[in-house]
């Protein structure tokens, strides 16, 4: 698996990369992309088969935790010089609805896990004088839908918590950053159409163009490598000077 676009230069050379949810979709993209530029990328996610089946494609290196488990994260080698934050799930749910212990999942994986994989890999990158922390955010951490609270307050608390890291990571050769596309072809917005369609009283072949790219000028999904690029970016020497920042790529959605 590599980038359709173009060759990539080899800006991470001898960098080791660390991709979360890497299984498929975004994060697959991700690795693929990140090797291309040369990093030595580490794969994580939970599902076994899908994350060895990828990295075998980038030639990388799989390893398999349950992000929400805290025992799992601290047993991980997290010497890493980039760490992206890409696991995600999704629960569509009215509030008075929505399982707690949902809720408190999606935050452990989301916005917890984040945390933990910052605070084990600040302090390598600090010794080293490099890094780089790139967070898969979303449009929805700066606009709400409805029935998404548990996913809305993540991608919010991820975006404050992208902020806080740049702030302290400043001086030190360390920025932070998130990307925040729109809805991305993934298997992820595919597994919401039955929910949506539920939710919203409606027929599921029309939940694409009747509520997710509603608010949407550009009427297409994002693609995944579309983000793995951005990602690269931000990892570029192009974008050293950029830190505490949000990258859209959401059709337009906050331009309204």
């Amino acid at each position: 698996m590599t980038s359709p676009h173009h060759p990539a230069a080899p800006d991470l050379e001898g960098r080791r990369v660390l991709v979360t949810g890497a299984a498929s979709g975004i994060g697959a993209a991700i690795a693929a992309r990140l090797a291309d530029s040369g990093a030595e990328v580490h794969l994580l996610d939970r599902d076994e088969e899908g994350v060895a089946k990828v990295a075998a494609q980038v030639h990388g290196t799989a390893h398999v935790a349950d992000l929400t488990d805290e025992a799992a994260i601290a047993a991980l080698d997290l010497e890493v010089d980039v760490l992206v934050n890409n696991a995600g799930i999704q629960h569509v749910a009215p509030i008075e609805d929505f399982d707690p212990a949902r809720f408190r999942t999606i935050h452990a994986l989301m916005l917890h896990a984040p945390f933990l994989l910052a605070r084990r890999v600040l302090p390598g990158m600090y010794a080293r004088g490099w890094g780089r922390l790139v967070h898969i955010s979303s449009v929805h951490g700066h606009r709400a839908s409805a029935y998404k609270s548990a996913y809305v307050s993540a991608k919010h608390g991820l975006e404050g918590l992208s902020k806080v890291i740049a702030l302290e990571a400043a001086d030190k050769g360390v920025t932070s950053n998130t990307v925040c596309p729109g809805y991305v072809r993934t298997p992820l917005v595919e597994g919401q159409l039955a929910d949506q369609a539920r939710s919203h009283g409606i027929a599921e072949d029309e939940v694409l163009d009747t509520v997710l790219l509603a608010r949407t000028p550009l009427k297409r999904l994002v693609e995944p490598e579309e983000v793995a690029e951005a990602v690269a970016f931000l990892c570029s020497p192009a974008a050293t000077s950029m830190t505490g920042t949000s990258l859209n790529l959401d059709g337009g959605w906050t331009a309204a």
